[in-house]
């Protein structure tokens, strides 16, 4: 059985997305180097925002859960299972106002689940999604990553450390697609 790419989209821009294009080229030299599987994710499509349904079901014991609380929990389930699946995620994210898009902050809050993706022991927080990478596409028009007010990719990467994935690289889209004719060539020297 092949491996899994999973590859999360969260531009609301489906033209002319710096990180929609960048992420695919990032996607397609992943898939010819090992022959993965991809899984696709367009957040911009429309993802459910945790509520206090969803906050009571996850809090409820799992063997106690009522039809209700599977419901509330089944967006979430399926996100999980597509994150625990995957080898390799490979989120693209533009920065919207020194973040990242309403959409991805709600699926961190699908996937991010006690006892299901990260636990809680006596050390600390602990991440159950081992033996991953993450590639973190981003893009800014006026926030350059890596400075002092680049909060998203900062973030991003915290929360894959705190679900577990600590192989995780940084892509700067922005500066990857200046040079179109080589962004095939530049994408390939970094994923190999």
């Amino acid at each position: 059985m092949n491996s899994t790419i999973l590859h999360i989209n969260s531009s609301e821009r489906f033209q002319d997305s710096v990180t929609r294009q960048v992420s695919a080229e990032l996607v397609s030299a992943l898939q010819k180097q090992s022959g993965f599987v991809i899984k696709s994710r367009d957040l911009a499509k429309g993802i459910p925002f945790i509520n206090e349904d969803w906050i009571h079901a996850n809090f409820t014991d799992p063997e106690q859960r009522t039809e209700q609380n599977k419901q509330a929990l089944k967006t979430s389930d399926q996100l999980v299972e597509e994150l625990q699946a995957a080898e390799i995620l490979v989120i693209a994210s533009p920065i919207y106002n020194f973040s990242v898009p309403a959409v991805l902050k709600a699926w961190i809050d699908q996937v991010a689940r006690a006892r299901v993706t990260f636990r809680y022991t006596e050390n600390g927080p602990e991440g159950l999604l081992k033996a991953k990478q993450a590639y973190l596409v981003m893009a800014s028009g006026g926030v350059p990553l890596g400075s002092e007010v680049d909060y998203a990719s900062t973030y991003l990467n915290q929360v894959m450390n705190f679900l577990g994935i600590h192989d995780v690289t940084v892509v700067d889209a922005g500066s990857l697609i200046q040079d179109t004719e080589t962004l095939t060539q530049k994408v390939a020297d970094l994923v190999s």
